[in-house]
């Protein structure tokens, strides 16, 4: 078995983030959240048990903040999860291949540390049945995965996300031909190709290449939008497959090239007073537009990281340290009950379906607003953890 390439490793973290846990801004989230959800599978405000991505974000940030502070309960209360929704044989509640939905392959990261460390059989079957979703996953004509099978024809930027570092991570963990990289760099430079918008810099949140979806423009296939949170997925993506990727690929270029491009369009839309970004970026003085925390955090974590790992100019460093500066402001708040909270977090934005998203102005607008959404949460504990490395 090839040797699984890591994000961070326990030691380095463990030396890096030397502070007190009162001081600690991903400790002190991470235990809010372990109060206000005592298991794991309530995160994300569920009632029922789901396998969904949001576990797999905000549980991969609970492994690395217990492999930064050597706190066991922090990877404990992960694993719990694990093992209520994947059984000894490795099938996965609710889970279906058939739906071929990239989001459902998120969950999957966490796996590979929790092999690693439990060496519990079950988890290497689960990901070996996640890893077949990919073999028959329903393709664009120039190679491009699906974002779900019942949105034909479509990427969002939202499944690189999911979909990308967790094939990256599995070439590597099953010990599969090198070749298979270039399919996973394709998957970057194809989605970058048809959804970036050179009038802005920024890339807009899907495509349509059958130009079907009445949300598609008829003449790029492109959606209307830079949504926020969309190019934090894409962000995230970059970082993280990165790390999965061999240091030596002859393509790694390819994908530093397209960060630096999100990079670029992420610091000129910067929000000059506040540090943090807009739900659709490049309208920050329209009316109703707002500043949103999902996208903010995910931003700042791509790019702490990003510089760390030398990805990026260090220059970028200093737009990450102004836009955790300004979350803290903006975005954080201690309730009343002394728990830490993450406000202003987009609880949703998709496009098409039931009842139709059509990715206007207005539709972005409308969707809820609510705190301690576990897509702002999960990287604004990746966040922490690394801008105090």
């Amino acid at each position: 078995m090839k040797k699984m390439i890591l994000a961070m490793t326990a030691v380095a973290l463990a030396t890096a983030c030397g502070i007190p846990a009162q001081e600690n801004w991903a400790v002190r989230m991470a235990d809010a959240e372990m109060r206000r959800a005592p298991q794991a599978w309530q995160l994300d405000f569920q009632q029922k048990l789901k396998w969904d991505y949001t576990f797999g974000l905000e549980g991969l940030a609970f492994i690395r903040l217990a492999e930064a502070t050597g706190d066991a309960r922090y990877a404990d209360y992960i694993e719990a999860y694990a093992d209520t929704m994947i059984n000894e044989q490795g099938e996965i509640r609710t889970y279906k291949t058939e739906n071929y939905n990239l989001d459902h392959l998120n969950q999957g990261k966490m796996l590979f540390d929790l092999y690693a460390t439990t060496h519990k059989e079950k988890y290497r079957k689960a990901l070996e049945r996640l890893r077949a979703q990919l073999a028959t996953q329903p393709r664009t004509s120039d190679g491009g995965f699906w974002h779900k099978q019942r949105y034909p024809h479509q990427r969002w930027l939202d499944g690189l996300y999911m979909g990308a570092p967790f094939y990256a991570q599995c070439i590597g963990f099953f010990d599969e031909p090198d070749s298979l990289y270039d399919d996973v760099v394709d998957q970057f430079t194809t989605v970058a190709k048809h959804t970036y918008d050179p009038a802005t810099g920024l890339f807009r949140h899907a495509w349509d290449e059958s130009r079907a979806q009445r949300w598609a423009d008829s003449a790029t296939g492109r959606s209307p939008y830079a949504w926020g949170r969309a190019m934090g997925w894409f962000a995230m993506a970059l970082v993280d497959a990165l790390d999965a990727i061999p240091a030596g690929h002859p393509r790694r270029s390819e994908l530093t090239a397209i960060l630096a491009t999100v990079a670029e369009g992420v610091a000129r839309y910067q929000d000059p007073a506040s540090g943090v970004w807009f739900q659709i970026l490049d309208l920050g003085g329209r009316e109703r537009n707002y500043l949103e925390a999902t996208a903010s955090c995910m931003f700042a974590y791509a790019l702490f990281k990003a510089v760390a790992n030398g990805y990026l100019d260090p220059s970028y460093r200093a737009v990450a340290d102004r836009a955790f500066d300004g979350i803290l402001k903006t975005f954080v708040e201690t309730g009343d009950d002394g728990l830490l909270n993450l406000t202003h977090c987009c609880a949703v934005a998709g496009l098409g379906g039931e009842p139709y998203r059509d990715g206007s102005y207005d539709y972005y607008m409308s969707e809820p607003v609510r705190s301690n959404d576990p897509k702002g949460v999960g990287p604004f504990i990746m966040a922490a953890l690394w801008r105090e490395r």
